[in-house]
């Protein structure tokens, strides 16, 4: 399947910086690294470019959970959380709009007409809204996901929704160990997935009963 194929095509272009950088800015934006420049004597002002590194996870190889956690650990749970939620969240809307607006045309014509009715039937379904949700916390997931969504045409209310539902969980979770001190990420991930799970489903009972 040429969905398939480019769903691939696009996981690797995106791997490239991480490939090519990644460890170099694992060092430059590791959790100490951040914790530092974030507390230092420009603090006011980090979480500006703590936000700007969240939303250019999409194309650079940013530690998000690393940045996350530093926010926490600065700003404390609630207000790091904040920031660290609403970085997640501007990164999968950006991605989305950027594909939805200008990437259709060429990916209609690299999988097919026939595919890509199947990558509009995958997203603009019930699997879409769990897709983007659970992406969220997996690494370089958020980012194909949030493109395929945009370049499949996925209603803008259900991606935002399910983009909401994966984002604040994993903003507040890392936030949160981050300003506990806690450096072990896997009870933070643990969570981070598990929670957009039950307010994803949460959020389609309510819609149901809406439309009803």
């Amino acid at each position: 399947m040429r969905l398939v194929g480019f769903f691939v095509l696009l996981t690797v272009v995106l791997c490239v910086p991480f490939l090519v950088w990644g460890e170099e800015w694992e060092v430059r934006y590791g959790v100490d690294a951040v914790r530092e420049w974030l507390g230092g004597p420009g603090r006011q002002w980090g979480w500006v470019l703590a936000e700007l590194l969240l939303v250019g996870d999409l194309v650079l190889p940013v530690p998000a959970t690393a940045v996350m956690s530093g926010l926490g650990y600065v700003y404390g749970w609630l207000l790091g959380g904040v920031m660290a939620a609403a970085g997640s969240f501007l990164s999968g809307a950006v991605a989305y709009g950027l594909c939805r607006r200008f990437g259709e045309r060429a990916a209609r014509r690299l999988m097919g007409p026939e595919d890509f009715e199947r990558g509009r039937r995958l997203f603009g379904g019930e699997a879409g809204g769990w897709l983007v949700a659970m992406s969220r916390c997996l690494p370089l997931m958020p980012e194909v996901v949030a493109c395929m969504a945009g370049l499949s045409g996925m209603p803008a209310r259900r991606f935002l929704v399910a983009l909401g539902c994966g984002s604040v969980p994993l903003g507040f979770v890392f936030a949160a160990a981050g300003a506990a001190g806690q450096d072990d990420p896997m009870v933070a991930l643990g969570l981070s997935a598990g929670i957009p799970v039950v307010l994803y489903l949460a959020s389609r009972v309510v819609m149901k009963r809406r439309m009803k």
